[in-house]
């Protein structure tokens, strides 16, 4: 039941840091911080929001390990003991464990969070390609994931909306509509078009390329079914931006992995960056793979 108890709390904690993003916009005052260029932003908002998803998991699950995207962050202030939350999702508990996940002890969980996905947009005010993550992985492996998607607009109004899934169980909170067969969408970056990019998704011969910021906002257009993959052959993305998208793209039947097919692991000691790409698929996975261009390959 750790699995289950730690990811329920993980749902309700990403929606709360969702008001705080929410909020942080609504004021105006985002404190932005140049922490090296526009494609290195950090806010008001990432700082909060993270602030409050790990204490409130060091709460939660107090023998997992946490590592979150902000690494400049006290933890042991009053500001951040007012910000914990002991609620918890109702809906995750309705599910009972998966049984091959069912001996994962507390200890076992390592917990990626990425407190505002797409900083870049938040600052832009492109809301839509904001997402706030976390990833739950154990024995290196991403085992259950949470989206939420703060500005996700229900019949006009910016309801928000929670995607979660949990591998062998499935994935909630969202509806699907696959790709028509026969049709290749892709998905990848809109601000770090390098040549490997491109060049990757030339050869993929794609019939439509969507381009939109943040990686938890790609994951969504597979998960989906609005793109059939998501391809970025750089290094870029970070195993915070990665794992929550991963784990419920597997709950699906689909799969992640760098663009040389290799898995990514999770492991709490791994380095952060996810260097050699991402390549995530709910079919045609070996096709995708194959076109990778020799040159990428050779890097």
């Amino acid at each position: 039941m750790a699995l289950m108890r730690t990811l329920s709390a993980c749902v309700s904690v990403a929606e709360k840091a969702g008001v705080v993003l929410r909020d942080i916009m609504a004021s105006g005052n985002l404190g932005i911080v140049d922490k090296g260029g526009i494609n290195n932003l950090q806010t008001l908002a990432d700082k909060k929001a993270q602030l409050l998803i790990v204490t409130s998991l060091m709460k939660h699950s107090p023998k997992a390990t946490i590592i979150g995207e902000e690494d400049d962050i006290d933890y042991d202030t009053e500001e951040a003991r007012s910000l914990i939350t002991m609620d918890t999702s109702s809906e995750v508990m309705e599910h009972s464990c998966p049984d091959k996940l069912a001996g994962i002890n507390e200890e076992d969980l390592v917990i990626w969070v990425d407190p505002l996905d797409g900083t870049k947009e938040y600052v832009e005010g492109r809301k839509q390609d904001v997402t706030v993550l976390i990833g739950i992985a154990a024995h290196g492996e991403a085992v259950a994931g949470v989206i939420y998607q703060p500005w996700y607009e229900v019949e006009g109004k910016e309801t928000g909306r929670t995607l979660w899934g949990v591998v062998g169980l499935g994935a909630f909170g969202f509806k699907r509509v696959p790709v028509p067969e026969g049709r290749k969408i892709i998905t990848t970056t809109r601000s770090h078009m390098q040549k490997s990019v491109q060049d990757a998704i030339d050869s993929c011969k794609p019939d439509k390329l969507i381009q939109i910021g943040g990686a938890g906002s790609k994951c969504i257009l597979v998960i989906e079914g609005t793109a059939d993959a998501y391809l970025f052959a750089s290094p870029g993305t970070k195993k915070w931006d990665t794992c929550a998208g991963d784990a419920i793209i597997k709950s699906l039947g689909g799969k992640m992995t760098d663009v040389f097919g290799k898995d990514l692991l999770y492991h709490a000691d791994v380095p952060y960056p996810n260097k050699t790409g991402v390549l995530a698929t709910m079919r045609d996975f070996d096709f995708y793979l194959s076109k990778i261009p020799a040159n990428i390959m050779d890097r």
